[in-house]
């Protein structure tokens, strides 16, 4: 099994820090905001874009009492408007 330490990256933390799947939107958002995040079809979203979305719906959860640690389902389709 190849592991990290085995692809001669650099001994740097971006390539060695874990990312949640929320941190690593966030620091993409951050690092590369205007890099294509999704394609469907011919729509694109760059990470800025994506980012923003996300942290618009956590604002919407949260001001209906959702906060860190809860869980919440969905069912959706899997298109970039359910993103």
């Amino acid at each position: 099994m190849t592991t990290p330490y085995d692809l001669d990256l650099p001994k740097t933390p971006a390539n060695y820090q874990p990312l949640t799947p929320i941190s690593f939107l966030a620091r993409s958002a951050l690092v590369f905001p205007d890099h294509t995040a999704i394609v469907h079809g011919n729509a694109k979203m760059d990470y800025r874009t994506f980012y923003a979305r996300a942290r618009k719906l956590a604002s919407a959860l949260a001001k209906h009492g959702i906060g860190r640690g809860d869980t919440v389902s969905v069912m959706l389709a899997n298109t970039p408007a359910m993103l």
